[in-house]
Parts: structure tokens; C-alpha cells; sequence
């Protein structure tokens, strides 16, 4: 029986998923610098997932394991920063749905926050987020950015556990 040309390797498909990772951050990169749009906190933690689930894809491609449990294993692997960012998305789509009145004011800005508070305190400070996460500057088909962030990181995480887990 012919192998079919159609189905994908599972070092192509951690290869597309790694692919579509840095096209979305190098998008973000594109937006900041040639529109302006300059990222608030919630933003560059998003960006900082796509980073780290680039990452396990990148890794998982270019090791490629032969056995079902090492490619299940990188499809839970990706499941962590996917999931992080789905979260830390879904908070900022949130923040932006809010009506003005119950906005967070803005706070400081990302730099002086690591400089005075420990990690911890920092992280908890971001996620919880502010003023400047609730403006929605741009938006695509009716999605805002981060909308779109929610989007892609679902995606990404059923393309991780499809890959992982598809039979083979």
C-alpha cells in the first residue's frame, strides 16, 4: 500500500507549528515598530508564549522521536505555554471588554515594575492588568489583537496534541 501524500510528518507539523509561532511574533515586531502600536505588559507576556511554544516545536521538529511517547510528550509539552497564553489572552481580551467606567487605571510602565517589585509581586501585577492592556488599537475581520492571540493559541494547542497524537 502507498503511503499517502497527503499526510504530514510529525517533524513537518511541529515545523509549521514552530513557523506559524514566529510569524506571529514577528507580526507583533512589524506592528510595533512600522504602525506604532506600542505593547503593554499583557502584550509582551503573550509574545513571550509564542516564544517559549515556538520553542517546544522547534525542539520537537528537529528531534523528531520515532516512538508514540515521545511525540505524545511533546504534544503535552506545547500544552504549557499554550495554555499560559490562552490565559494570559483570554485576561487581556477581558480587560477590553470592559465597560470605561470599570476599567483598571493605567499603571507603570513594564521596566519599573520588574525594577521594584520581586517576580512574584511583578507577575501578579501584569496579570492582573491596567488601563493602557483595556485600549484596543487595532483590530482585524472584527477581532482585536489580543482576540486574535486567543485565537491562534487554541489553534496552536490542537495542532501540538493533533500532531502529537495523530496515528502514525
Amino acid at each position: 500500500m502507498q503511503p499517502n501524500p497527503f499526510r504530514w510528518s510529525y517533524r513537518s507539523q511541529f515545523l509549521l507549528g514552530f513557523l506559524a509561532c514566529a510569524g506571529l511574533i514577528g507580526f507583533a515586531i512589524f506592528s510595533q515598530f512600522q504602525w506604532g502600536l506600542i505593547p503593554c505588559p499583557l502584550c509582551i507576556f503573550q509574545r513571550i508564549a509564542f516564544a517559549a511554544l515556538g520553542l517546544v516545536f522547534l525542539i520537537g521538529a528537529l528531534h523528531g522521536p520515532k516512538g508514540v511517547r515521545g511525540r505524545r510528550l511533546y504534544g503535552l509539552l506545547a500544552l504549557i505555554p499554550a495554555g499560559v497564553g490562552t490565559y494570559i489572552a483570554g485576561k487581556h481580551v477581558w480587560l477590553t471588554t470592559l465597560p470605561p467606567d470599570q476599567v483598571p487605571e493605567c499603571g507603570p510602565p513594564l521596566g519599573f515594575i520588574w525594577e521594584t517589585n520581586s517576580f512574584t509581586q511583578t507577575i501578579s501585577k501584569v496579570l492582573n492588568g491596567s488601563g493602557e492592556c483595556a485600549k484596543v488599537d487595532w483590530d482585524f475581520l472584527g477581532l482585536s489583537m489580543p482576540a486574535w492571540s486567543l485565537v491562534w493559541f487554541l489553534l496552536l494547542a490542537i495542532w501540538a496534541v493533533y500532531a502529537g497524537y495523530r496515528s502514525r
